[in-house]
């Protein structure tokens, strides 16, 4: 039973932080082709005013920014993520926001779709005895 529960809460885990993460890049690639054709129309350098409301572990000022672009959907699965990833981002000092979104979440995936399974098989209950 509590094998089961603990590898439920893993797969949950699991498909939030990737499902947040491929949201993540999905937008970046829509900001970065929006970039490079106002780039190219006007001959100015992007502006990366959008990339905040992508950040790991966000700001209260930076939760209201980015409640308000995303849907409620989009909004439950980064906040649940915000919480599943938060304890990594401090890891992370890159100036990059693919690495301050991939390093992280690649931890919490390790931890909670690969540990916490490997954790779930040695409870009572679970596969190995």
């Amino acid at each position: 039973m509590i094998s089961r529960l603990v590898t439920w809460a893993s797969t949950i885990a699991a498909i939030v932080v990737v499902v947040s993460f491929g949201l993540f890049a999905i937008d970046q690639a829509r900001n970065g082709s929006k970039q490079q054709i106002a780039k190219l129309g006007a001959g100015l350098e992007p502006t990366n005013a959008s990339t905040n409301v992508n950040q790991a572990d966000p700001s209260p000022r930076t939760e209201r920014e980015r409640e308000k672009k995303h849907g409620d959907v989009r909004e439950a699965i980064d906040d649940v993520d915000d919480v599943l990833i938060s304890p990594f981002a401090a890891a992370v000092h890159s100036q990059s926001i693919w690495a301050q979104r991939g390093v992280p979440a690649l931890i919490a995936f390790l931890l909670f779709g690969v540990g916490l399974r490997i954790a779930a098989a040695y409870l009572p209950g679970g596969g190995r005895r």
